[in-house]
């Protein structure tokens, strides 16, 4: 028996309802069970309406009336990287390039409330941009950035909170100026470091001056100390001398005037016409006397 007598007698033989059953059985299950990947949300609408939002796993809807209308994509983004033109409160022409980072975490809301979900929060944030920047001088905007950006990223995130949307990131990548303003900025920072210099070399010659007149002041400091060190000993020279002739009356005194007498013989003798030596008629009796008190003196 061939295959086509097998099968007519199978459809004679009643069992055309048990087919269509199963087959209408497996279409069920097909519909009626939906496996929703990690990185996703699923929208299902019956009717038309909102029904259900499928997170990750085994999902089981109503088949024939329930309908998976959006498959929502859960992963971050980026927004494609924007210029926009703003003008400083002190009226210089900025443009600044910025991109956005953001996430969906209720696609209900994206799917029912915004048509373009990227080109909205690219025009929110341009608007944003150019009315925080305006708020700003040049030298601010460039020197806060960080704050700048988190003030930015508050402001979208408030903005788009009703599209269902989190922004995870909002980043300036470049404030670029005219060429005009860029000549402007460039003469003023050589002026600044020309500044910079002359203030460098003006404070290292105050400080070489000072230097000097320290060095003068330890010098003159100094060469008074030696002076009132030798005042010093030549007072205490004079007391013992005094001391000793009133001790010892006249000869004491006349012991100084023999000393004197040798120690000017001696600077003579060492002076420049040291091969001719001069010598006193009472010479001789001068060196007697130092001697003969020399050896004499009392201790």
């Amino acid at each position: 028996m061939d295959f086509e007598a097998l099968l007519l007698e199978f459809l004679s033989g009643g069992n055309v309802v048990v087919l269509l059953l199963a087959v209408f059985l497996v279409v069920a299950v097909l519909l009626g069970v939906r496996i929703v990947p990690q990185s996703e949300k699923h929208v299902v609408e019956r009717f038309g309406r909102l029904r259900a939002v499928l997170g990750p796993g085994i999902n089981l809807i109503v088949p024939f009336l329930d309908r998976v209308r959006h498959k929502v994509s859960i992963l971050e983004r980026q927004l494609p990287n924007a210029s926009q033109d703003a003008i400083t409160a002190d009226n210089v022409l900025v443009q600044v390039e910025t991109s956005v980072f953001y996430r969906i975490l209720e696609p209900e809301k994206t799917v029912y409330r915004i048509r373009d979900v990227d080109g909205a929060i690219s025009t929110t944030v341009a608007g944003i941009v150019r009315a925080e920047i305006g708020k700003m001088e040049l030298d601010e905007v460039q020197s806060n950035r960080s704050a700048l950006i988190s003030t930015i990223k508050a402001n979208v995130e408030d903005q788009v909170d009703n599209w269902g949307i989190e922004v995870t990131r909002a980043e300036i990548l470049d404030v670029n100026l005219d060429q005009a303003t860029r000549d402007a900025m460039l003469q003023q920072l050589n002026a600044e470091r020309a500044r910079r210099a002359q203030v460098t070399e003006a404070e290292g010659k105050k400080r070489a001056v000072e230097l000097q007149a320290d060095a003068e002041l330890y010098a003159a400091e100094q060469v008074a100390k030696a002076r009132r060190i030798a005042a010093d000993a030549e007072a205490y020279a004079t007391q013992v001398v005094a001391q000793a002739i009133a001790d010892h009356g006249l000869s004491a005194a006349q012991y100084q005037v023999a000393l004197k007498q040798v120690e000017a013989l001696t600077a003579l003798g060492q002076g420049a016409g040291k091969q001719t030596i001069v010598v006193p008629a009472d010479a001789l009796d001068a060196f007697r006397n130092a001697f003969s008190m020399l050896r004499g003196r009392p201790e």
